[in-house]
């Protein structure tokens, strides 16, 4: 299917009717052929409609698309409502789900926070939190939630003022200060609201456009409810990223005003009498992360051959590292919070898996060299476009070419002098090398206090946890460098790393924060220490390597921005902007898939969680106490998770699933593995979002949690307050 090629050509064209939409996805390229390119004939291979996703921005709101194809009347009002609905929190996206303030999320989204509420000789995190009153609801310190109050189109305003400017240094320090002063103004325009409104510049196509989101920020943010982590990340990681699930991943919190009462939004979504069913259309409205849709294939090769590999073996080799400490020292492990980094490493590398598995898929890749192909025929059609746009792509590989020639650097440096994942040996030689070059030069004595204070002032982590990575330091110098290398061979001194690294934290006085302290109080640190030695070795290599990548940076994000211009130019709002942890909204139909010779069903029940329980022995499908034995008057048939082909992406996690009456009806909270190549391309053939459904948190509200004042609240609206609070909000 051929993308449409021209801006006048919109979402007006769209096919009408949901059957037509299910049709469509039927007589899609299936998945199953992906695998068997090399008996395709990949030239062949066209790009699909919806390739680039349906991540729609409201400010370009597919008004005439989801009314034609879904059957409703979805006008501004409806994409205010929408809008107004949502949150943004820290990491994730959240709900308004009544006129009291409560908001929905996932119970992963909030983790930290239940640590941070929790009091001494409490287990939140295992035996989860259900707030009995409004007073015992406890107020997350230093969080908050923000809310999309206005959208500005200020494209036109940023390229009248850079268009103007010869030089790309000089377009850059022009756009800044128009960004600047577009911020200044609309926050001068909002003031009435308070200083809750901030400004947030987004750049949408890479630069390509540019918008001013105006949010209301909420600080006052309180934990009402979180189910046990058993029950939020049931499966653990080995089912995360997998359907069919059974996770309870929900929690609630409560937004509170100035004068400390829950808060009245304007809109919120309503809990709805019935569920969804097979079929169903459903729209997931939240905040997807950063995407790579609208990489170029040079980019994407790079991404494919030297990046995306760099990053999941690190990640392999850290979590392994931290798994490894977690089995011996369980109980400082949990001190330092590993458990829940343990999670998101987890997390961050079962989707760069995945990302790597689509960049080596010939038939994805197939797809995206022929929407390229598409795009650079209509720029040569048009002098005008040929003209501005003519090299692009030959420049951005040009780029490419250029980091490939740093890949071994790229690979041997990646986040070195990172604090959660570089030695406090290592990250004390390049402070300490930074100290005796200021003090061979003669700085002065304040310049040297400081620095001398950075050497000091980095902490032992654990002494078994901080060998572990210095040693995978080492390994990383010897693979990406070689063991000829200088600095590999500076590192290793004739040893294996294993031997090296222990040699090293046996003859540094860099080994501990205290022989650091005494080595700088007598003088005895100087830059024949080993772990000197190395750091003056690879911080000019590391320095050479950054400042050589940050003029292809720069270049590659002005030609992103030329790229996102002409694409936006030719499309218009037909193909939506890649992920910016900013408000979209998608849309989808309830849906399961075929996988394994068998199918995977629309939505799944407490039934199948009580299978999973007994079958897999416990471990990461073990039950709290009370869920053990099936709660009295919960019905097992009630359905738990349920899958659509919605459009969603990291940073989705919370985001609502709501029907076109804006009833809400699930809380996204997961994709499935094949869904993770939407970091590049939309399929909707068998990528699914998988959600939490509303039937089953109304189920374990009344029938596990005794939780009916959050019931009653969702149902009817109504916020009940014991008869002391009450007689304090009379008042």
């Amino acid at each position: 299917m051929r993308l449409m090629s021209l801006a006048g050509r919109h979402i007006a064209q769209r096919a009408a009717g949901l059957l037509l939409l299910t049709a469509a996805l039927a007589a899609a390229l299936p998945t199953a052929a992906f695998g068997q390119a090399g008996r395709a004939d990949l030239e062949a291979v066209r790009a699909g409609r919806f390739d680039f996703g349906k991540m729609w921005t409201f400010e370009y709101a597919p008004k005439e698309y989801f009314s034609e194809t879904y059957g409703f009347d979805a006008n501004d009002a409806w994409f205010e409502r929408a809008r107004l609905s949502v949150l943004r929190i820290p990491g994730c996206s959240a709900s308004f789900v009544s006129p009291a303030g409560l908001v929905a999320t996932n119970h992963h989204c909030v983790r930290g926070a239940v640590v941070r509420v929790t009091e001494e000789g409490e287990s939140l995190l295992d035996d989860g939190f259900f707030a009995a009153s409004l007073n015992e609801e406890r107020r997350i310190p230093n969080y908050y939630a923000d809310q999309l109050i206005a959208i500005y189109d200020v494209s036109d305003e940023v390229f009248a003022a850079t268009d103007r400017v010869a030089s790309d240094e000089e377009r850059e320090q022009v756009r800044e200060q128009t960004l600047e002063t577009i911020e200044q103004r609309l926050l001068g325009e909002h003031a009435a609201v308070g200083d809750s409104i901030w400004v947030q510049m987004i750049g949408l196509y890479h630069g390509g456009r540019y918008s001013a989101y105006v949010f209301r920020r909420f600080t006052d943010v309180r934990m009402v409810a979180a189910a046990e982590l058993k029950m939020g990340f049931f499966g653990g990681d080995p089912d995360n990223f997998t359907y069919p699930r059974y996770a309870l991943d929900f929690a609630f919190l409560r937004i509170y005003d100035a004068e400390g009462n829950p808060y009245r939004p304007q809109h919120y979504l309503r809990w709805p009498a019935q569920g969804v069913e097979p079929g169903d259309p459903v729209f997931i409205i939240g905040n997807p992360g950063s995407t790579n849709r609208l990489r170029t294939m040079s980019q994407l090769e790079y991404q494919r051959d030297v990046a995306v590999p760099v990053l999941k073996r690190f990640l392999e080799t850290r979590l392994a590292a931290l798994r490894e400490f977690y089995e011996v020292e369980t109980v400082i492990a949990e001190g330092m919070g590993l458990r829940n980094m343990m999670f998101g490493l987890s997390n961050s590398l079962k989707a760069s898996t995945g990302r790597l598995t689509a960049l080596e898929d010939p038939m994805i890749l197939a797809r995206k060299a022929d929407a390229e192909r598409q795009l650079v025929a209509e720029i040569r059609a048009s002098a005008e476009l040929r003209a501005r746009y003519g090299t692009l792509f030959d420049r951005m590989a040009e780029v490419q070419r250029g980091k490939r020639r740093m890949a071994a650097e790229n690979g041997a440096f990646f986040a070195l002098g990172n604090s959660r994942f570089e030695s406090a040996i290592l990250r004390r030689a390049m402070a300490a090398t930074e100290y005796l070059q200021a003090q061979a030069n003669g700085a002065d004595q304040g310049t040297l206090d400081s620095l001398r204070a950075l050497v000091a002032d980095i902490p032992d982590p654990p002494q078994s946890l901080d060998h572990s990575m210095l040693l995978l330091r080492f390994k990383d110098f010897e693979r990406y460098l070689g063991p000829d290398h200088m600095i590999a061979s500076l590192a290793l001194r004739g040893h294996s790393p294993v031997a090296a690294a222990t040699s090293m934290r046996e003859q540094s006085v860099l080994g501990s924060q205290e022989s650091t302290a005494a080595a700088l109080e007598s003088g005895s640190l100087t830059a024949n220490d080993p772990a000197v030695m190395l750091a003056a070795a690879f911080m000019p290599a590391l320095g050479e390597f950054r400042q050589a990548m940050g003029p292809l940076n720069r270049e590659e994000d002005r030609l992103e921005s030329d790229l996102g211009r002409v694409r936006f130019e030719v499309y218009g709002r037909s193909i939506p902007p890649d992920g910016t942890f900013s408000p979209r909204i998608a849309d989808g139909v309830v849906q399961g898939y075929e996988y394994n010779g068998t199918l995977a069903p629309p939505y799944t029940t407490f039934y199948g969680l009580y299978d999973r329980y007994r079958s897999h022995g416990g471990g990461e499908w073990d039950l709290p106490e009370r869920w053990k034995t099936p709660p009295a008057g919960l019905d097992l048939s009630t359905p738990l998770n349920f899958c659509s082909t919605t459009d969603s992406y990291g940073g989705n996690s919370g985001s609502p699933a709501v029907t076109p009456d804006l009833e809400l009806v699930g809380l996204n909270f997961d994709r499935n593995i094949d869904g993770l190549s939407r970091d590049f391309i939309y399929l909707p053939e068998r990528g699914r979002n998988v959600m939490v459904d509303v039937r089953a948190i109304r189920a374990v509200l009344d029938h596990v949690y005794d939780a009916d004042r959050i019931v009653l609240e969702l149902e009817q609206g109504v916020l009940f307050r014991t008869e002391a609070e009450a007689d304090g909000a009379m008042r």
